[in-house]
Formats: C-alpha cells, sequence, structure tokens
C-alpha cells in the first residue's frame, strides 16, 4: 500500500469548517431601530412640545419660542413640555423599527454593494421615510393633538383623544389625519438625514478612527443628521401640524398641486404671516435635533455592535 501524501494527510486529520452562522439582519434593525426611537423621545419632547406650540397657536398667542416656554410652564408646570410623549413612546418600536428597517432593506434593493455613494444613500433614505409614514403619520397626530391643549388639569388623556378623533371622523379622516403631507415630509427629510449622518461619520472615519468609530463621533455625526433632517423638510412639518390640529379634517387631494390639501394650506400660511410664517419653531426643532438624533444614531449603533459582536441573534 503506498504511503499517503502529507496534503492527504492534513485534509483528512483536519476539523471540518464550521459552518457559518446567518445574522438576522431585519431582528437587530427592529431592536437597534427601537432603542434609539425611545432614546429621541426621552432627550427631545421638551423642545418638541414648543416647536408644536409655536407652529399650531393662533397668530400673536405667543411673542416666540421663550413666550412659548415662560407661558407654558407658569400656566401648566414643567411637566406640560413632556405632553403627548407618550404617542411616540408607545409607538416608537414599531415607528423607529420600520424605518430603520426599511432604510436598511431600501440600501440593499439602490444598490447590491454596503458601499453606497452619498446619492445613493439618500435615496435610500427617501424610500424608507416614504414606508415609515404610514406608522409615522398617526403616531405624530396623536402627539400634536396632546401637545395643544392649553387646558393643564382639564386636558384630555391619549386614549380620549384618540377615542374623540376615532368617533367623530373614522380611521381616514381621523386617525390617518395629515398621511399623504407626512409622505411628503419624510422623503425629504430623511434623504437628509442619512446623507447628513452618512457624510459626516465618513468623515469622522478617515479623520479619526479608521478601525472604530468613537461614541463622539457617532453622536456628532446622528446631530448633523437631525440638522439635515429639519433644514430638508421644515416647511412640509408646518403644514402637517396644521393639518393635524385642525377641527376638521382636509379636504381630498394630497400633493402639491392646485387641488390638495397641502399647496393650499401652504399659501394659507403665507397669506397669514408671509414666508416666515413657514419657519416657525425652526428654532427649537434645531435645538432638539442636536441632542435627539445624535442619542437615536448613537443608541442605534451601540445596540447593534453589540448585538452583533455577541452574537444575540
Amino acid at each position: 500500500m503506498s504511503e499517503l501524501s502529507p496534503a492527504y494527510v492534513i485534509a483528512e486529520t483536519e476539523a471540518p469548517e464550521q459552518p457559518i452562522k446567518k445574522r438576522n439582519d431585519i431582528a437587530i434593525e427592529l431592536i437597534s431601530g427601537s432603542v434609539g426611537g425611545a432614546s429621541q423621545v426621552l432627550s427631545g419632547q421638551p423642545l418638541d412640545t414648543l416647536k408644536t406650540r409655536a407652529q399650531t397657536a393662533p397668530k400673536g398667542q405667543f411673542k416666540n419660542t421663550l413666550d412659548i416656554l415662560k407661558v407654558t410652564v407658569r400656566n401648566e408646570g414643567f411637566l406640560a413640555l413632556y405632553k403627548g410623549m407618550l404617542s411616540p413612546l408607545l409607538g416608537v418600536a414599531a415607528v423607529n423599527s420600520l424605518l430603520f428597517t426599511a432604510y436598511g432593506a431600501s440600501r440593499r434593493l439602490v444598490s447590491p454593494y454596503p458601499d453606497l455613494s452619498v446619492l445613493q444613500v439618500a435615496t435610500a433614505g427617501a424610500m424608507a421615510g416614504a414606508a415609515n409614514a404610514i406608522l409615522a403619520s398617526p403616531v405624530e397626530m396623536f402627539k400634536i393633538r396632546m401637545q395643544g391643549q392649553y387646558g393643564g388639569a382639564g386636558d384630555k388623556r391619549l386614549s380620549a383623544v384618540f377615542g374623540d378623533m376615532w368617533r367623530e371622523f373614522g380611521f381616514r379622516n381621523g386617525i390617518m389625519r395629515g398621511y399623504w403631507v407626512t409622505v411628503i415630509r419624510e422623503i425629504p427629510a430623511y434623504a437628509g438625514f442619512y446623507a447628513g449622518y452618512e457624510t459626516s461619520k465618513r468623515w469622522f472615519t478617515k479623520q479619526y478612527a479608521p478601525n472604530a468609530l468613537p461614541v463622539w463621533a457617532l453622536l456628532s455625526s446622528g446631530a448633523i443628521g437631525g440638522l439635515s433632517y429639519w433644514l430638508a423638510c421644515y416647511p412640509l412639518d408646518v403644514v402637517k401640524s396644521r393639518v393635524q390640529m385642525s377641527n376638521m379634517p382636509p379636504s381630498r387631494g394630497g400633493w402639491l398641486t392646485q387641488g390638495g390639501y397641502v399647496g393650499r394650506e401652504m399659501r394659507a400660511i403665507v397669506q397669514e404671516g408671509g414666508v416666515r410664517a413657514l419657519f416657525k419653531g425652526l428654532s427649537p426643532s434645531l435645538l432638539r435635533a442636536i441632542p435627539a438624533a445624535a442619542c437615536t444614531f448613537a443608541a442605534f449603533e451601540t445596540t447593534r455592535e453589540y448585538i452583533v459582536n455577541h452574537d444575540l441573534l
């Protein structure tokens, strides 16, 4: 019997390769998105309340954003700044899970390769924003209607607001009021959000940490993403807030056409207060964007990295 060759002996005695465990990317994005969203709500709710009241208060009710803060705290107490937090907090898992999952899926649709250009990132973000609107619209509508109550102890609970909208207007004109303007807002908003985040993250990676980005760089990149979000869509957010806060639902037609409610509401805002009225509440929005978006991305990335590194899913 001929002698076995060394190569054959090695091949025969080596342990078989272990199969590579396939990660459940959707589950990872769902969990990480939920953690990121909760961080966003908890860190940014007071400034969001100021923004909403600036957008929806009748003309002349407040002098400026600082006046809204003073009057709100004096008349309703400090906790009034957290009005409406329950709606996004209850819905944050679903909304942010959908957003980050849709973004991950959109990235794979835009390109089969992981290294996307900034334009491709913006396209994926716009697609994710459009998908996200189906949950973001009712969550934000109830948040806004809670924030727009000035009665203090007489304010309705979220369950009562929900019940009133359902009984009076039903699903389409009540629960889903403002859906189309939310879609229109989310498309440029999340294109800016993800493009701003990825651009700054790549710059920090190139300059400081090619292998592992520190938390401060993630926070900074998230803050830039948040600022980009609002700068890309703010007038549409004012329109959305007014439509969702209105006593009556908008008439049919959702896009920026002559007969659509979005264009009609935008023209009404300009007629009432000039072009400046389309930017009411922008200052608290930009201030809120820094901690809120920074916490969102940092929490998302940290949670995702922890799950992957510890092979939890």
